[in-house]
């Protein structure tokens, strides 16, 4: 049987690659496999436990918290800190940023933090594929300085690196430090992660889009004669129609089967209802490393500016010849 390299080695062997090659980055992202592991044992308890269901509070954009986005949120803001690796997180359950100053090194780390803990928590009592999205910069303020909004409010273009992790029939952990996509696939019986996808890549196109049409009526024209003309029977369509309502598990499913995934404004959602630091902006990142394209419609989800924590955008994300057609349809109907 072939042998598979384990994150732990091909995180070492690629080290050098990465423009900062300091070490820093590659605990970083052994931190985040500690705490996906963590999180992967706790949501495979789910329905025998006491973790499903919402847990009462809500966030900052007012959604009810499950308790186990409470639970995945504590776990990687616990091991991230406690390995003083970073300067500081912000995470999706959290209505501010953390500043993080470690004792000994008094803000000397270079890293920040942007995590989405439990994407498609909602889906957990359902037994539902879910996720883990996070993204990784290097700070811009003054190293042994406090961090800042600003350290957080970054184009995606400058993300060092950014990736997810899936917890489905096997729990995934898919990464990109700029230089292609690569997939680990965790053996649950040692606890070892191991390159079971590499230099993963969207076909051109693909036959599959994602997009909840139950909220059809609301969506812009261009959106509409986009669903449209992928019913049509002409040429390779009608498309597939494919929507978990997962972005994790909808993501990874056309990136490898070639896809489209649609989530756009609409009549109840001025803006969308995906967020731009914590899972557009990653997912962008991964997909144009992966030979895919995301934009919000008529622009590139990473050239655009944030100027607030918890902003939304529209989500186009896929295949690049879909994406374009996409954005296309929506040029000719912008309202």
């Amino acid at each position: 049987m072939r042998k598979h390299k384990t994150l732990g080695e091909f995180i070492i062997e690629n080290q050098a690659a990465f423009k900062y090659s300091s070490g820093e980055l590659s605990k970083l992202i052994n931190a985040i496999r500690l705490a996906a592991k963590v999180v992967n044992h706790e949501v495979n308890k789910a329905g025998l436990v006491d973790i499903i269901g919402a847990s009462g509070d809500t966030n900052i954009q007012g959604e009810d918290q499950q308790k186990l986005d409470v639970m995945a949120n504590e776990k990687f803001i616990q091991t991230l800190t406690n390995r003083e690796i970073v300067c500081g997180i912000a995470s999706e359950e959290e209505d501010d940023f953390i500043a993080i100053n470690s004792l000994d090194k008094k803000h000397q780390n270079k890293y920040v933090v942007l995590i989405d803990p439990l994407d498609g928590s909602s889906n957990i009592d359902v037994n539902v594929s879910v996720g883990t999205i996070f993204s990784i910069y290097r700070r811009v303020t003054p190293i042994g300085t406090p961090v800042t909004l600003e350290d957080f409010l970054q184009p995606g273009r400058n993300q060092v690196a950014a990736g997810y992790v899936i917890y489905g029939t096997s729990t995934m952990l898919v990464y990109t430090t700029g230089h292609g996509v690569n997939g680990f696939t965790l053996n649950p019986a040692i606890g070892t992660f191991y390159l079971s996808h590499p230099n993963m890549r969207y076909p051109d196109t693909g036959k599959i889009y994602s997009v909840n049409e139950g909220n059809y009526t609301h969506f812009p024209q261009g959106v509409k004669d986009y669903i449209k003309y992928c019913q049509e029977e002409e040429g390779d369509r009608p498309y597939t129609s494919r929507y978990i309502g997962s972005l994790v598990s909808d993501f990874h499913r056309n990136m490898i089967k070639g896809g489209i995934y649609i989530y756009p404004k609409s009549n109840k959602t001025e803006n969308g209802k995906l967020r731009l630091l914590y899972e557009c902006n990653p997912m962008a990142y991964i997909a144009e490393q992966a030979n895919g394209k995301a934009s919000d419609g008529f622009r590139p989800i990473l050239d655009i500016q944030p100027t607030e924590l918890h902003q939304r955008t529209p989500f186009f994300c896929g295949s690049k010849k879909m994406v374009e057609k996409a954005e296309g349809f929506m040029l000719k109907s912008p309202s």
